[in-house]
C-alpha cells in the first residue's frame, strides 16, 4: 500500500487544516492522530512507513503546552525531539520527503529585527529546547529530503487559539486586557497548510531545496493589536481592548518579546512569501466566528 501524503498530528489544529485541504485536492492522504500513531514509539513509526510508503510525511505532531513543558521537559522532549528523530530515520530508509513543523521559540525572542532561517537558535524555554532537538534530528538525518518549517502565532478553526479566545471574551466581558509588549506575526492555519502542500509538491519535483523555511503571514502586530482587529471584525468597539504588560501576567515559561520571522527561503523554491496577516484574518474570520456561535448554541441547548 502506498500514499502520497502521510500526516501525523492530524487531530491538531494545523494537522486538521492540512488534511482537509489535501482531501479537497483529492490527494491520496493517510491522516493519523496520537491515538493511531504515537511518534515517540520508534517501532510503530517504522511499521507505519513500511506499510504506507508515502511520498511526503508532514509531521504536525507536537507537545505544544509551552508552560507545562517547563515542569515536564523530558515528556516534551519525547514528542518534540525523539519523535521527529524516529520519523526522520524512517523517512531516510524509504527516501521520503519530511516536512517537520517547528516554532519561533527556538529563538530567544529578544531581537529588534526579524529572525532569518540562517540565524543561530538560542531557545529560552523548555519547549523551545525540545523543538530545536527535533529540528536538528531532521536536518541531520535528511540532508537531501528534510524540510523544517517554522511557524508562530497560529490560529484556526477547531483548535484553542488566541483569536477564538478573543471572540469568546468579547461576548462575556466589557473590557479586555491584552499584552502590548510582545510582537509577532498572526498566522492562519489555512495559509500554512496551503504552503505546506506547495512545498511538498515542489520538493517532489526537486524544486524546493531542503533546509529551514519560515511559514508565517507577513507584517507584524502585538497581541493587543490583534485583539483590537478581532473586535473590529465583530463589529464591536476596539477601544474595549486595553494594553497591559507581560510582567502583569506572569507565566511559567517566558514569552518572546519579539517573534517576527524573516522569509528568505521561499524564493529558492520559486514561491512568494505568505500574504499580510490582516488579509488572512479577514478571510479566516467568518469560519472562526461561526465556530464560536455553534459552540455557544451547543452550550445553550
Amino acid at each position: 500500500m502506498t500514499c502520497e501524503w502521510f500526516v501525523t498530528g492530524a487531530d491538531g489544529m494545523l494537522g486538521r487544516e492540512l488534511v482537509s485541504r489535501l482531501k479537497a485536492r483529492k490527494a491520496d492522504t493517510v491522516a493519523v492522530g496520537h491515538h493511531r500513531l504515537d511518534i515517540t514509539d520508534g517501532d510503530a513509526v517504522r511499521a507505519a512507513l513500511d506499510q504506507y510508503r508515502p511520498a511526503v510525511v508532514a509531521n504536525c505532531a507536537a507537545w505544544t503546552d509551552v508552560d507545562a513543558a517547563e515542569s515536564h521537559e523530558a515528556e516534551a522532549l519525547d514528542v518534540n525531539g525523539h519523535g521527529p528523530a524516529h520519523l526522520a530515520e524512517a523517512c531516510r530508509v524509504h527516501g521520503t520527503i519530511l516536512l517537520h513543523i517547528s516554532t519561533d521559540y527556538v529563538f530567544s525572542g529578544d531581537s529588534d529585527r526579524p529572525y532569518w532561517e540562517t540565524d543561530t537558535p538560542a531557545p529560552r524555554t523548555a519547549y523551545g529546547r525540545t523543538k530545536l532537538v527535533g529540528e536538528r534530528a531532521v536536518l541531520s538525518a535528511l540532508p537531501e529530503t528534510g524540510h523544517v518549517v517554522r511557524t508562530a502565532w497560529l490560529y484556526g478553526a477547531g483548535g484553542g487559539n488566541f483569536v477564538q479566545a478573543v471572540i469568546r471574551l468579547e461576548a462575556a466581558q466589557d473590557a479586555l486586557y491584552v499584552v502590548d509588549d510582545q510582537r509577532g506575526q498572526p498566522t492562519w492555519t489555512g495559509d500554512v497548510a496551503d504552503r505546506l502542500i506547495l512545498l511538498g509538491n515542489c520538493a517532489r519535483a526537486d524544486t524546493a531545496p531542503p533546509g529551514v523555511y519560515h511559514a508565517t503571514n507577513s507584517g507584524q502586530a502585538t497581541w493587543n493589536r490583534l485583539a483590537r482587529e478581532v473586535l473590529r471584525l465583530l463589529g464591536a468597539d476596539p477601544a474595549r481592548v486595553h494594553p497591559v504588560s507581560s510582567a502583569a501576567l506572569p507565566r511559567p515559561a517566558p514569552r518572546p518579546a519579539y517573534s517576527v520571522l524573516g522569509h528568505s527561503r521561499w524564493s529558492d523554491a520559486g514561491l512568494p512569501t505568505l500574504r499580510h496577516w490582516c488579509y488572512a484574518l479577514v478571510e479566516a474570520f467568518p469560519e472562526l466566528r461561526d465556530a464560536e456561535r455553534r459552540r455557544w448554541a451547543r452550550h445553550a441547548a
